[in-house]
């Protein structure tokens, strides 16, 4: 699975509209928060390996109503308490 998160500005007004429509109907998301600063909304998904991060972003999320901008950041590797850094 592949791991990333999309910060997303809704039109004013819009924001609780726009992050029930992320939960009641992407699938692929996992948390959906609401943010203070530039953007409204911080969502994070997690699709197969194959998948075009891209493609999904520009089809799956973009198109739905109320979103005026988005941007996102690639996951690379996870780092959890029982995980650790890595280290021997």
């Amino acid at each position: 699975m592949r791991q990333f998160y999309v910060f997303i500005k809704c039109d004013l007004g819009k924001t609780y509209e726009v992050a029930g429509d992320i939960v009641d109907h992407i699938d692929e998301a996992r948390h959906v928060h609401s943010v203070s600063g530039a953007f409204d909304l911080l969502a994070h998904f997690s699709v197969e390996a194959d998948e075009d991060i891209g493609r999904f972003v520009n089809l799956r999320i973009q198109t739905l109503p109320h979103i005026k901008d988005t941007q996102t950041l690639l996951c690379f590797n996870a780092f959890t308490p029982d995980r650790g850094l890595g280290e021997s």
